[in-house]
């Protein structure tokens, strides 16, 4: 087993539970540990997987929780940084009656992880560097640092994995920044996910199958576009795959995304470089239907984390 490496964002969901009420009249908060790259460490450790986050957090009863909940799932916290001088972030969500998002982001110590930070990581550990970009690509030292990792990673040769985890709310008015960072990840890895929406988005066209097209053109990674229930696009050696999923009476679907990388991201730990550089195309699907499998288990329970619990190699038989 192969040690990966997550970097990015760790930081608390405050959910407004009371239902269609904007932030500033909400009165009842359920407090949930996130952050994408925070998620995929989680749900590898849940299969079994070895994995380290690296991350920075407060010294706030708010980012020891995160710390104890990754060493919970076995997690190692050797590089998740704990700060004295920020707040541990918090994203704060209310679902409005329309369907709408009241937003706000408190960002605190999960920016501030700097490039001398993640250059005291000793890359030799590791045979797999995941890149989720949540907050990665805002400005700040954490952009610094994602860069610095980048090219450190490429240096020793490891497998490079991406998630953009585009969030309207923190990019809207900055969007075409975060496509062109996002192009940056996806022409330099190995493999990278995206939902449907951010295919189009980051490839300017109207359907899913243009932008497989356009990914199949301009990048050499073997990617996943992943399409709710119908499963998943697997794109490999000019091709394109549709791997179905199962079916699952949903509950909540947060963090499915997150325990679809991290089960690809764990069965992939399993072999070298040499050893995924050579898997065929029916090896991949049978990697992508594990993948939707983990994604879907997740769904039926509320709350990532809590799903994660729940997440364990029985799933792939």
């Amino acid at each position: 087993m192969n040690k990966i490496l997550c970097i990015g964002e760790a930081l608390i969901d405050l959910i407004c539970t009371d239902k269609g009420k904007p932030l500033s009249e909400g009165e009842h908060f359920l407090k949930k540990p996130g952050g994408a790259p925070t998620n995929v460490a989680a749900a590898i450790a849940a299969l079994g997987g070895e994995v380290e986050l690296s991350a920075k957090v407060g010294t706030d009863p708010f980012g020891n929780h995160l710390v104890d909940v990754m060493k919970a799932f076995g997690v190692s916290t050797k590089h998740m940084l704990q700060d004295e001088n920020f707040f541990t972030t918090f994203a704060f969500v209310s679902l409005m009656e329309n369907g709408e998002r009241d937003f706000y982001f408190n960002r605190g110590a999960d920016g501030q992880l700097n490039k001398a930070e993640v250059e005291a990581i000793n890359l030799d550990e590791f045979s797999i560097v995941h890149f989720g970009s949540a907050t990665g690509f805002l400005p700040g030292p954490l952009q610094e640092a994602y860069t610095t990792l980048l090219n450190n990673a490429r240096n020793k040769n490891l497998f490079i994995s991406f998630d953009p985890n585009y969030r309207q709310l923190l990019f809207q008015h900055n969007k075409a920044s975060f496509i062109e960072q996002s192009w940056n990840y996806l022409n330099l890895c190995h493999f990278f996910k995206v939902s449907d929406e951010e295919a189009m988005m980051l490839t300017n066209t109207s359907t899913v199958e243009e932008a497989a097209s356009v990914f199949l053109q301009k990048t050499t990674a073997v990617f996943a576009i992943t399409i709710g229930k119908e499963g998943t696009l697997l794109g490999i050696n000019g091709t394109t795959h549709i791997v179905s999923s199962i079916a699952i009476t949903p509950v909540d679907t947060t963090g499915a995304g997150d325990a679809f990388t991290g089960a690809v991201l764990y069965q992939l730990s399993k072999k070298n470089n040499q050893e995924i550089s050579l898997l065929s195309t029916d090896e991949w699907k049978a990697v992508i239907a594990n993948g939707n499998k983990a994604g879907a288990r997740t769904c039926e329970y509320m709350g990532a984390m809590e799903a994660f619990k729940h997440l364990s190699n029985d799933i792939f038989n």
